[in-house]
C-alpha cells in the first residue's frame, strides 16, 4: 500500500472464522487514512462480499471510479494506470474492464486448459448478452462511483458471475448499443494465474444453466 497511497482499499472478511478478520484489523490499524475492513457477520460468498465492500467504499462520497481486485494480485495494482492511459489519460467510461489477451509485449500467464475454457466461456457470455466481450471473469474492473445504486444495489442472483450480471444490469439500464460504447475492455499488459478458483472444471457442465438464468432474470 505504500507503493501506492494514492488508492484507498476496502478489504472484505466474508464471515470467516480463520485468521483473515484480525489480518484485515491489523491492516486497517496500521494504514488507518487508506484501508478499511468491512466485516460480514456470516459467510455470504464472493460476489456478496465484493458488492458490500463496494458500496461502503461508495457511500464516503469520496472516489469517482470504486473497483474490485482478485486479493491474489493477479492482475497488479499498476495495471490501473494502464486502464487511465489506455482510456487517453482520463477515464469516462461507465466500467472499465481488465481483459486478458495474450498478445506480443504482454506477459498473459495462464494454464492452457482454463485459456480454452474461458474462451467457450466468453462465446457463451457474448451470445447470451448479445454483446461481443472477450474477457467478463477477470477479476479487475472499474466503475464510476455514478452508476454504483444502480448496478450494485440489489444482490446477484448468480453464484458465480456477477460479472456478468453487472454487464446485463447495465444493459437493462442502458441498451446494448449504448453500453457498447460506455463500456471498456483494456488488454493488461501483466497478469498471472496463481489459482486457488473455487470453480472447478467439472462444475463447468451448469454455466450455460447459469447463463440462461441471468438472460431470463433480465430479460435481455
Amino acid at each position: 500500500m505504500q507503493t501506492h497511497p494514492e488508492i484507498s482499499f476496502y478489504g472484505v472478511n466474508d464471515g470467516s472464522r480463520d485468521a483473515t478478520l484480525s489480518i484485515l484489523q491489523a491492516l486497517q490499524n496500521e494504514f488507518e487514512t487508506q484501508f478499511q475492513c468491512v466485516n460480514l457477520s456470516k459467510n455470504s460468498g464472493k460476489a456478496e462480499a465484493v458488492r458490500q465492500g463496494m458500496l461502503q467504499a461508495h457511500q464516503t462520497g469520496k472516489f469517482d471510479y470504486i473497483g474490485y481486485w482478485d486479493a491474489d494480485f493477479s492482475t497488479p495494482l499498476e495495471e490501473i494506470n494502464h486502464f487511465v492511459a489506455y482510456s487517453g489519460g482520463h477515464l469516462s467510461h461507465s466500467i472499465v474492464m481488465g481483459s486478458r489477451i495474450s498478445r506480443l509485449g504482454s506477459q498473459i500467464r495462464r494454464k492452457l486448459k482454463r485459456h480454452y475454457l474461458g474462451r467457450i466461456f466468453s462465446t457463451l457470455t457474448s451470445y447470451i448478452l448479445g454483446l461481443r466481450v472477450y474477457d467478463t471473469q477477470c477479476g479487475a474492473k472499474l466503475i464510476a462511483s455514478k452508476e454504483i445504486d444502480t448496478l450494485l444495489e440489489k444482490p446477484f442472483i448468480s453464484k458465480w458471475f456477477f460479472d456478468v450480471e453487472i454487464l446485463a444490469r447495465l444493459i437493462k439500464k442502458y441498451g446494448k448499443e449504448k453500453t457498447y460504447n460506455i463500456a471498456l475492455e483494456v488488454p493488461l499488459l501483466t497478469w498471472n494465474e496463481i489459482g486457488g478458483s473455487k470453480l472447478k472444471t467439472s462444475d463447468f457442465i451448469k454455466v450455460p444453466l447459469e447463463l440462461f438464468k441471468i438472460k431470463r432474470f433480465y430479460k435481455i
